[in-house]
């Protein structure tokens, strides 16, 4: 689906789109607080669709306002004076500023449990943390988009090797991403990465692969983590929160 972008740093909800409640949901009737939230995103980031996944699960609705990273916006104002980090997500949310995807999902996760996205049990969210660290922390570091950036402005790396130095880590972590999953101890009964319900690891997992297949990555020899991909594509929450439901997307 190809939708026309939104002016950089514009609300979402200043288009026809207004009062949709989240990313590529449709619009219904909602309550004066509903959009007490407010989701500064970037269609392409990863970081940023781990947070609309979240927020699609758990049903919550936000405003959404579109950063152009890729053009800069986020190192200038109105934004740069809003992001200590100057970084997307940021979610404005009972008068504060939250930064760090990961910290976001965890703290919906405690002020808004069900359905929860991490397990009861201490191991249980312990093993899930990994799943998501392992992507999060291992992953998306070494292939974000400003570390793209500097191999070709400053390094002189040209376009090709840097796909090569993005497939490489990528195909390396999700190869370490597979082996985490064999390990689980009922992985092979589980729809997702651990469990029957998506966790902060689905989260984290599909908007890898999404860059993953962007970017050429072969996927191949992956089944336990492209069957949990496929499970959570199957959802409405993980589709309402792909890149291609985004207000600002760009074919």
């Amino acid at each position: 689906m190809v939708v026309a972008p939104v002016p950089p740093f514009s609300r979402a909800g200043d288009s026809s789109r207004a009062n949709q409640a989240g990313c590529g949901m449709p619009p219904r009737t909602v309550s004066v607080y509903a959009f007490s939230m407010k989701l500064y995103s970037y269609f392409r980031s990863s970081a940023s669709f781990r947070v609309r996944i979240a927020l699609e699960l758990k049903g919550l609705p936000h405003e959404y306002v579109a950063v152009h990273i890729a053009k800069g916006d986020h190192r200038n104002e109105p934004y740069a004076a809003l992001s200590a980090d100057t970084l997307v997500p940021m979610l404005e949310v009972d008068g504060e500023r939250l930064s760090q995807s990961m910290a976001i999902i965890e703290y919906l996760d405690e002020k808004h449990p069900a359905p929860a996205l991490l397990p009861v049990d201490a191991l249980g969210r312990t093993k899930v943390r990994a799943l998501a660290q392992s992507i999060a922390c291992e992953i998306h570091p070494l292939n974000n988009l400003r570390v793209l950036k500097y191999l070709v402005k400053e390094l002189k790396v040209v376009d090709e090797a840097k796909n090569s130095w993005y497939r490489h880590w990528c195909r390396d972590g999700l190869e370490a991403f597979e082996r985490q999953l064999s390990q689980l101890p009922a992985a092979r009964h589980f729809r997702f990465c651990y469990g029957d319900t998506p966790t902060l690891a689905d989260c984290c997992l599909v908007p890898q692969i999404f860059n993953a297949r962007r970017f050429d990555v072969n996927l191949d020899g992956l089944p336990r983590t492209m069957a949990a991909f496929e499970a959570c594509m199957a959802l409405p929450a993980f589709q309402k929160a792909q890149p291609s439901a985004c207000p600002d997307f760009e074919a």
